[in-house]
Parts: C-alpha cells; structure tokens; sequence
C-alpha cells in the first residue's frame, strides 16, 4: 500500500505518528511541512493510496488529494462547529463546554470534506488556549492510531453522520479577536486576552490607530 504521511516538522506528536505509520506500511512516504518552505512540487503528481496529513503547516493542493485512489484524511484539531484557523481560540471566547477534534476527507477547501469521525472532550471554565489545544493533540493521537490501524487490517473507514455547520474561520477573523479598543468592557478585554493567549499575549490595544503590546498578566 502506497501512503504519503505529511506531518508537521518538529513537532513530538507528528514524529510519533510518522513512527506508527513506518511500523504498519513500511514503504510510507514522509514529509515534514513547515510555513516558511513551500509545498515540494514532486508531489503535485504523487500517486498512491492513502494521504496522511498530520498537524500539516501547507494547505494541500487538489493535485495531490486527487492522486490519493483510497482516501486522503486529514485530522482537524477542533470539532465540527469549528472549522478553520484559530479553533481553540474561538471556542475559548465563546465559553464553550465541550470541544474536540475531527478527522475528515480532505477537499481542496480547508475542512470542508466528509467527516470520518469526531472525537469530544469537557471544556472548563479554567481552561486556557494551550490546555485545550494539547487536549485535542492528544485526542488526534489516540484517532491517528486507531484509524491507520483499521486500515492497515483492510477494515473500511468510518462514516460519521455529522456535518461542518459552519464556513471555516479565516485569518482575518483571528486577527480581528486579538484587537482590543478602549471602548470595550473589562470583561470583553480579558476574555479577549485569554482567548489570544498561547505561549505569549497576542492581544494587543489599538488607540487611535496605535498598537500596544505585550500585555501582562
């Protein structure tokens, strides 16, 4: 079986992954992406079975999800109601109870494709960007596992029966949350900076066109 894993460089859960795949298809293709290089062009003509993208940095091009004759899956680390960039973000500013994570048939539109399945987990009120971010990482690693494994046991993939029930957030939305403005209540501002912060503040206040930053705990 002829398998293209595309995974993101450097990170530890990526790499594990690889790993699980090398075991069950020894002859698996990997690829590590990172946004500062571009997408090989070797594999805009790749051919094979299965892709595998994992955490990948690169939006991957209808060239190569076509040259997939089985499946070409991607794990998403948010739910359903979450497509796009900034999941936990969002779902930090809009309080959410519950979270998760998708894995789904890619399309050349960002989740957007069939969903395979979906995986939830409780979010609580303490919970911060990075908590649920490793959150979903976690529950993509135990999804990753399961699903080449149906597949290495020539089993056929899930089917689930739910939807995306939004259009995937975009850039500029993520950049509009981190934007406070004097105006705002306390209770937008700190809920805009928790819902922005990761591994530092990417809030910042904008008066009169000016931007300050870094904010502090």
């Amino acid at each position: 079986m002829k398998i293209l894993f595309i995974g993101k460089k450097g990170d530890a859960q990526a790499e594990k992954a690889s790993k699980q795949t090398l075991e069950l298809f020894p002859k698996a293709q990997i690829v590590w992406s990172a946004r500062n290089l571009a997408y090989p062009e070797e594999l805009k003509s790749w051919k094979g079975d299965y892709v595998f993208s994992y955490l990948s940095q690169w939006i991957i091009p209808a060239s190569t999800l076509d040259g997939a004759a089985k499946a070409a899956l991607n794990w998403h680390p948010g739910p359903p109601a979450y497509p796009g960039i900034g999941c936990t973000n969002f779902a930090i500013y809009n309080e959410e109870k519950e979270f998760g994570i998708t894995c789904h048939h890619m399309n050349p539109k960002v989740d957007t494709g069939a969903i395979v399945e979906v995986r939830r987990f409780p979010v609580h009120p303490e919970d911060s960007v990075w908590k649920v971010t490793h959150q979903c990482y976690e529950e993509i690693a135990q999804s990753y596992e399961n699903i080449i494994k149906r597949i290495a046991e020539g089993k056929g993939l899930p089917a689930s029966e739910e939807n995306w029930t939004r259009k995937p957030y975009r850039r500029v939305e993520l950049d509009a949350l981190c934007e406070l403005t004097p105006d705002m209540s306390e209770k937008e501002m700190k809920l805009r900076i928790k819902a922005t912060k990761y591994d530092r503040h990417w809030a910042y206040l904008n008066i009169n066109g000016v931007k300050f930053m870094p904010l502090d705990d």
